[in-house]
This record gives structure tokens, sequence and C-alpha cells, in this order.
């Protein structure tokens, strides 16, 4: 059997069906609804007997196909493709967790993720206790017979951590605890689940798969390492054995919530992933420069960057990521006065709370995405009023800097 490389399997994953006028980009099916020939065929449609597309809200064709290239290029077991980032994050959790059990998360993360956690998810019944994944060894004493999910992000954001994911997965396999991966800011191309133990990875596919912003996306993947027994969510889907997880988050979760991809947001993301490697090696190119020109300047009291070779998450992060380290820097000035200033003085790079953007934004974390947390809450997150996120686009990297230098001047 031959296998193909990441940007072949990107543009060349065939789909279930040909398309009828031979369309070498697979069309979108707007259709809310399919027809059938018989209400036999019908009955075995909703009762997952056959495959086949009755409703957009759960399966449609052009989804189907961009989840089709998502799993190969994690080689994973089946992707669903959900409306966003945090559709996928939400959707996965409740695939796995009741009222009165609890997960174990990395204490930097996303602020939205946090807020799920400690807000909405809290108000379900479900618990959610933090950890610092620089203390991997304080993990054993959170998880018990109730946890059920450990979730980490691969480069936290915007703390820029990077957790031993293999070390950390391990401790949670051995009380039979899903280990959930954000892997949004390293993309397929630089990370893939299955080796590094995780369980379940997560992309917001706006950012860099979507190819330059083109519409809110979410993909949830079963990576494979997982046969799902003894998950209490999951006994009911037994019969599915190791599709469990995948078979109550389509036929269930995943359903009833009706967080579904419009088929128009998986055709743009699809048609990002034919690209997704070549956008990805420029952003790294240019993020690790951007990195080492900061690092420079008298103006900037730290740089937060795992490409950078000081960095302590430089040696687990090479080796995770294939020796790329992703296109997100964060790096504090002087104060929240500094970070204003210089935020504004910029003329290139876009203010916007975006990330992988084939565009270069910038942000004040403390002050937008996190605004809502408590100071303790955000310390905990490594947000502060001094810190600056800079997400790296694909422009000549030179004008960036030129651009960085003339707005701290």
């Amino acid at each position: 059997m031959t296998t193909h490389g990441f940007e072949t399997k990107a543009i060349h994953v065939k789909t279930p069906k040909q398309d009828v006028h031979g369309a070498i980009k697979f069309p979108i099916y707007a259709g809310a609804a399919f027809a059938f020939e018989s209400a036999e065929a019908i009955e075995d449609a909703f009762a997952f007997r056959k495959p086949a597309h009755a409703y957009s809200r759960v399966t449609n064709p052009t989804v189907e196909a961009f989840e089709r290239k998502i799993n190969a290029l994690e080689d994973g077991r089946g992707a669903i493709a959900v409306a966003s980032g945090m559709a996928a994050i939400t959707n996965a959790v409740l695939n796995l967790v009741k009222q009165g059990e609890n997960i174990v998360s990395s204490d930097a993360i996303f602020g939205n993720t946090y807020s799920l956690f400690v807000h909405t998810l809290k108000g379900l019944g479900i618990e959610t206790r933090f950890f610092d994944v620089d203390k991997p060894d304080s993990l054993s004493k959170l998880m018990d017979d109730k946890t059920r999910v450990l979730f980490l992000e691969t480069i936290s954001n915007p703390k820029m951590n990077v957790p031993d994911i293999k070390k950390l997965a391990d401790m949670a396999h051995e009380k039979n605890i899903a280990v959930i991966v954000d892997s949004t800011v390293t993309t397929p191309y630089l990370f893939t689940g299955r080796p590094a133990g995780a369980d379940v990875v997560i992309h917001s596919s706006t950012k860099l798969i979507s190819g330059g912003a083109t519409g809110i996306g979410g993909v949830i993947t079963d990576a494979g390492n997982n046969n799902w027994s003894g998950f209490p969510a999951l006994k009911p889907y037994a019969k599915f054995g190791k599709w469990a997880f995948l078979g109550r988050l389509r036929s269930e979760v995943y359903r009833n919530t009706g967080a579904c991809m419009s088929p128009h947001i998986a055709y743009l993301h699809s048609l990002g992933l034919e690209t997704l490697a070549l956008r990805v090696e420029k952003t790294c190119e240019n993020t690790l420069k951007t990195a080492e020109f900061l690092k420079g300047q008298d103006q900037v009291i730290s740089v937060s960057y795992p490409g950078l070779l000081d960095s302590k998450y430089h040696e687990i992060a090479k080796k995770l990521f294939k020796n790329r380290f992703g296109g997100v820097i964060s790096f504090r000035l002087l104060n929240r006065e500094k970070c204003f200033d210089f935020i504004n003085r910029l003329k290139l790079i876009k203010r916007a709370s975006n990330l992988g953007d084939n565009t270069s934004l910038v942000i004040h974390p403390a002050s937008t995405i996190f605004h809502e947390f408590s100071e303790k809450e955000k310390e905990a997150m490594g947000v502060t009023e001094n810190l600056i996120r800079l997400s790296v686009g694909i422009e000549t990297v030179d004008d960036l800097i030129s651009d960085i230098l003339q707005a701290m001047e």
C-alpha cells in the first residue's frame, strides 16, 4: 500500500462518492435534507445501518469530505467537523463526562476554554481541576475515580507553555482517563495525536487550517489510541466497540447540540488544507526570526516562544512538533501603557483577536480575550497587563520586523 506524504494527502484524499460531473474540487452540497428511494432505505440511514446522508445537521457530503481529509492527516480513527473550535471542545467533553464527574486541565489555556470549564460546565455539575504543566507530578493528586478527561493544549495560548504530552498521557491512561489535546496552534502538520498518546485531538479550523480566516469552524478527531471501554458516558454505545466515542458523538451529542459545520465552511476549509503545509512552514520561519528580533530589543522585557534556544520548552517542542515551533509569540513590555502605545503605532500588523491568519495580528490579552477574569485567574494563565500576543503571518518577514521597529521607536 502506498503511503502518501502530508501535502499529497491534503489534496488527494478520496471522497465516498465521485461527483457526477467529475469536479476536481468536491462541490458544496448546500441542501438541508436528502431524498430516499424507499421508507426502508431512510430507516436504515437513521439507524446507521447503511451510510447515507439524510439531514445536514447530522451528516453532509461536503462536510464529510472535509472530515475525511482531516482524519487522513491526523492518521486517526474518524473525525467530526463542527461549527467552531469552542463547539469542538464542548462536544468532546460532554461526550465523555457526566454530571458529578470531573476533568483535569492545564491552568494555562485559552480564555474562552477556561470560561467554559469554570462557568458553563460547572453549572452542569462537571468540576474542573487545574494543574501546572511545569509540575507534571501534581497531576496525580488531582485525578480520582470520577475523573474522565485530561485536557491539554499543545502550546498554551498565550502563556506559550509546552507540556510533555506523552508523559502526562501515560499518567492519565493508567487511570483510564481520556486525553483531549487542543492542537489549534500546531495543526496536523506539526503535531499528530496518536504517537503522543492523545485520545482526541481538537482543532479550531478557523485558524491555520482555514487558509486565511475564511470562516469559523472546528474539528474533533478520535486519534485511535483508546478502545473506549469503561467510560460510563459511553456505556450505552458499547456495542460500537472502539467506535463508541464517535458513535455517541455523531448520533447523540453532536446531533442534539446542533453545532454542525456548514457545507460552505467545509468547502473553504478543505481548500485551506491544500496549502496548509506551505503556510505553516512560512509562518514558523517568520515567527522564529521575529522572536529573535524581539529578544534583542531593549524595550522588550521577555519573549516567550518555544523556538528560542533558551526557552525551557525548546527541547520538548522540538521533539513534539518536528523541529518547528508554531506561529504565536508572547512578549512583555514595561507596562500596559507601553503595550497600548506599541499596538496603536503598528501600521502593517493588524489589531485583531484571531490567530493563525495569513495576516499578522496583535492583541493585548488582559484587556480583551481575558478581560472577564480576576487578577488571580489571569496570573495563573500567565496573562499580565504588560503582555502582548503576536500571531505572525506569511508576509515578508523584513516588512513585519520594520513595522515592529517603527512602533517601538
